[in-house]
Formats: structure tokens, sequence, C-alpha cells
């Protein structure tokens, strides 16, 4: 038998030391769930425009599904969604032939990336017609003159004949250049999104918003395990990606929103993951976002988008 508690006023026995805790935590459960609640419910007095800001992420979702499945060589599979409106190619790009990888785990990466961006696709337009909304059709979009352009003028010229099917550097190079501007645009879109119930559309958004992060990190880390390799005489992998990085933050306006593969503020590491002091990933609005895919702040279409994307956000 276990001696007689000493003092039975000052030590609950195993089994009221159970219901305590498990009081405690009902309690402390029903603190939290109260204090979420207003997330729950939708924004009380502001506008809905779900519908509108789905769209004009499907207008990235478009681009970046149409980039990987002509890589891919699968760009059939995006004809008919939204329409055919034109995509202009580099010379000799069809998208009905895969480029020429030079190794296979990133033939496997790009063929990954091609289907997560046409169910992004699919995905927004079926959720989009859910809440009420029209999914805008496909615009005509610019992968591969618009890259050149933006190579050509992150580089300073060194770069005048880019072609982001030419091989895996390129490719990842090419990757690059959209995926930070897709996190960015949905992390800056959250806090306009009105219906944030459990499964509603913030919390799909979110869920798009982690994939495109994996996408980002994966793609940052092929290019820094290539970092050392030149992509032009005297500019290497790490610096065009720094070229890269400081052309969009000259073009989406002010503050620092983007970050290279190397320039980490810590003194040794790398910078595979762009985050400001707090580790937090920047946010863009979608005029910030326009300003670098339209290649020029303020314009009204251009870059990866000849005729500007569709929509009311414009």
């Amino acid at each position: 038998m276990n001696p007689p508690n000493p003092n039975p006023s000052t030590e609950p026995t195993d089994n009221t030391r159970r219901q305590f805790l498990r009081g405690v935590g009902l309690v402390g459960a029903g603190v939290a769930l109260t204090a979420c609640a207003p997330s729950f419910n939708p924004r009380q007095g502001k506008p809905n425009m779900d519908a509108d800001i789905l769209n004009f992420a499907l207008n990235l979702e478009y681009l970046e599904a149409a980039f990987y499945l002509a890589a891919t060589g699968r760009l059939a599979e995006l004809q008919g969604i939204g329409g055919d409106a034109p995509i202009q190619f580099p010379a000799g790009v069809t998208g009905t032939t895969p480029m020429s990888f030079q190794t296979d785990g990133i033939r496997n990466f790009a063929n990954e990336l091609a289907s997560n961006e046409l169910a992004h696709v699919q995905f927004l337009r079926a959720t989009i017609a859910a809440i009420g909304g029209t999914p805008i059709p496909r615009p005509a979009l610019s992968i591969g003159p618009a890259f050149m352009a933006a190579a050509a003028a992150a580089s300073g010229g060194k770069v005048t004949d880019f072609n982001p099917y030419r091989d895996d550097i390129s490719f990842l190079l090419a990757s690059h250049t959209l995926e930070d501007v897709g996190v960015t645009a949905y992390k800056g879109a959250s806090p306009l999104i009105y219906d944030r119930k459990p499964g509603g559309v913030l919390e799909q958004a979110a869920g798009i918003l982690a994939v495109e992060g994996y996408h980002m990190g994966s793609t940052r880390y092929q290019l820094y395990k290539r970092r050392n390799q030149e992509v032009a005489p005297g500019l290497t992998v790490a610096a065009m990606s720094q070229a890269i990085s400081d052309l969009r933050d000259s073009l989406d306006g002010p503050g620092d929103k983007d970050q290279g593969i190397t320039n980490s503020p810590r003194p040794g590491e790398s910078n595979i993951v762009p985050a400001d002091a707090n580790g937090v990933a920047f946010s863009r609005t979608p005029r910030e976002v326009l300003n670098i895919v339209y290649q020029k702040a303020e314009a009204a279409a251009g870059g990866f988008f000849p005729n500007g994307v569709n929509g009311k956000l414009r």
C-alpha cells in the first residue's frame, strides 16, 4: 500500500490531477475557439471580392501552367481550358515536344510542376464558379520573348539570347523568375479574402500558397547547388539570381521584397528562403505584381501578358 498523503489538501491524487488537467485543457480550448471565432466568419462590412481575387490569381496560374507544360512537351493538356488565346514562344519551340533536360531529376521536377500548376488552373476555375463567379478566359501569354527581355534587363545586356528551354539552368532561372512572384502575390492577397470559414476560400488559397512556396524553395535550392556555374562570361548563377531579384525590386515599388539565393544577412548561410527579419514571406499587392509581370511600372499590359491580364483586378 502507498503511504498516506501527509498533506492531502495540497497534493491532488492521480485521478484528481488528471481531472484538473482535463478541465484546464477544455477551458483553454474553449478560450482559443472563442478568440478565433471571428476568423471563421465572413468579414462583416467588407466587400466580397473573392471571385475577383481568385481570377487575378488564375492569370498567374495560366502563365505558370503554360510555361511548365511547354517545357515538358505537354502543352496540349491546357488546350481548351479557358479558351485558346495565343502563346508566344522562342523560335523552334512549340510546347508539344519536351525540352532537352540534362538530368532526370530536373525533368521529373518540371513534370511535377506542370501537373501542379495545371491542377491549380482547374481548381481555381471550379472554385470561382462554385462561389458564383465567372472564371476568366486565358489571356494571351509570352513564355519566350518575355523571359528573354527579363534576362537582358536583369543582366544589364550581358544575356541577350536567353531561352528558358535551352538547358536545366535556363529552365530553373525562368522558374525562379515566376515562382517568387506567385508566392508574394498569394501572401499579399490574403488580407483581402472575405470567406475565412474552415475549408473556405482563405484556407484553399493558403493551400495553393504553400505549394507555390514548395516550388519556389525547390527551384532556388537547385539553383543554389549550381550557384558558381556561369550563365554568361563573368556572370554566375548566383549573380543572375541576384540580378533577377534586383529587377523585380526595381519594378514593384518601394521597399525590399526580393532576395537572391546567396545574399543572406547572416554570413555563411544560403538564402534559399527569401524572408524578412522575422522569417516571414514577403507580400505584394496586385499592382506590384502587375508591375513585374508587365515588366514596366504602372503599365496596362506587356511582358508576360502582351494584352494584359483578364478580370476586374487589372
